[in-house]
């Protein structure tokens, strides 16, 4: 599969200038564009919509892009109806759109403002949920339906102890239920004995993404009865994104934490998924715009649910961004640390010449190290670089004026 970066640079009336990047993820953010276009027509749809998007917010004055995206969104998600021919296109769809957008108007504002911290870009009336500075954060990597288990033994071995298994595989229900426990079965056979110094237990830890596959709470408890049996229950930190968005259930008494990913769009979305027991949320500063990742994150905190972060095949900078939300969130539940779904490396083929193009390459906290971001005051001082020059995307933009 293809992976789109989209590059959008503004200018302010005074003349300054700032860049931002956004990943497209077509796949990820509504299933049905993806399915109704070619790989390259689904990205071309949402380039268009971020197109439009900066042409809506050209000579709108802002005192922070908040304003901006919330005053262009509703007109922007109609535009992306009628350019897919979707009437119910995802909410998620248009603030992927969004996203690359969002990040220039963010770096515009601290460069207006001689802003160098991440800390002092928080609007003060969201300040409450982005107190911590944390020194470490989780890598969390992904374990996909085919991940070999000899990989799989190497990536422990290294240190990953937090592991995003994915879930809801190809078929009908009860053929996906019989995959998925086949699943677990041998992941937890394959890691039987695997031992952490990162957890009180000991224990590795599971992340489990179902990826809205789960048919209804009776079939997603079947999958929880097999995790029981096999052993691995206590080890399941979260059951992500079990059912499709138009599945309102009330999961508040499932023995597991179950989180919510894809359907959390706005507000709204946060507090009718907390009504519904869902015990934390997954927050997308560059998949869903930081500006709205800043007001579900605060919406969950004024409920006292969790929240972590979590990527979609980010490039390095994205991934700092990702970073920087991360480790102002509260440690997450039975952790001392935060936690970074991040999987670049993994999908990028040249991942290794993307981090030699971090602006601040060689810093040690730019890669995980024992299943951990190391965090120290030089990431807190430069704010992970966000705010640099954004190395060959800088040289696209100047190589058109």
């Amino acid at each position: 599969m293809e992976k789109w970066t989209l590059v959008t640079a503004v200018e302010s009336s005074g003349g300054i200038r700032a860049t931002g990047l956004g990943g497209n993820a077509v796949l990820w953010s509504d299933p049905s564009v993806f399915f109704s276009f070619s790989e390259a027509g689904g990205n071309a749809v949402m380039t268009l919509m971020a197109e439009k998007a900066v042409q809506f917010s050209k000579g709108r004055d802002f005192a922070t892009p908040l304003e901006i995206i919330e005053s262009i969104y509703p007109e922007l998600h109609e535009y992306g109806k009628k350019l897919t021919g979707i009437n119910n296109l995802t909410k998620t769809f248009t603030l992927n759109s969004l996203v690359s957008l969002d990040l220039a108007l963010w770096t515009l504002l601290a460069k207006e403002n001689g802003l160098n911290r991440f800390d002092d870009l928080i609007p003060p009336e969201y300040r409450p949920a982005f107190t911590h500075n944390q020194e470490k954060i989780v890598h969390v990597p992904t374990v996909s339906y085919n991940y070999p288990l000899e990989d799989l033994i190497r990536l422990v071995d290294s240190g990953s102890f937090f592991l995003k298994i994915k879930l809801g595989q190809a078929g009908t229900p009860d053929e996906m239920l019989a995959k998925d426990c086949q699943r677990l079965a041998e992941i937890h056979q394959t890691l039987l004995g695997k031992k952490t110094p990162s957890t009180k237990n000991g224990k590795l830890i599971y992340y489990l993404d179902a990826n809205g596959r789960y048919p209804d709470k009776a079939t997603l408890r079947r999958l929880i009865e097999h995790a029981q049996n096999i052993g691995i229950l206590d080890q399941i930190a979260l059951v992500e994104e079990p059912f499709a968005e138009g599945i309102k259930v009330d999961v508040s008494d499932l023995p597991v934490r179950v989180a919510a990913d894809e359907s959390l769009h706005d507000v709204a979305s946060v507090e009718e998924r907390i009504d519904l027991g869902y015990k934390a949320m997954a927050i997308k500063p560059a998949g869903k715009t930081l500006s709205m990742s800043i007001l579900m994150a605060c919406a969950a905190h004024r409920k006292g649910i969790p929240c972590f972060v979590a990527d979609n095949a980010c490039v390095p900078l994205l991934v700092e961004w990702n970073k920087n939300f991360a480790a102002r969130l509260s440690p997450f539940p039975g952790l001392a640390m935060g936690i970074l779904e991040s999987n670049g490396e993994q999908n990028y083929k040249n991942w290794d010449l993307l981090i030699k193009d971090h602006p601040l390459y060689g810093a040690g906290w730019i890669e995980p190290r024992g299943g951990v971001y190391q965090l120290d005051q030089h990431f807190y001082q430069t704010a992970g670089g966000i705010f640099l020059r954004p190395g060959h995307y800088q040289n696209l933009v100047e190589e058109m004026n």
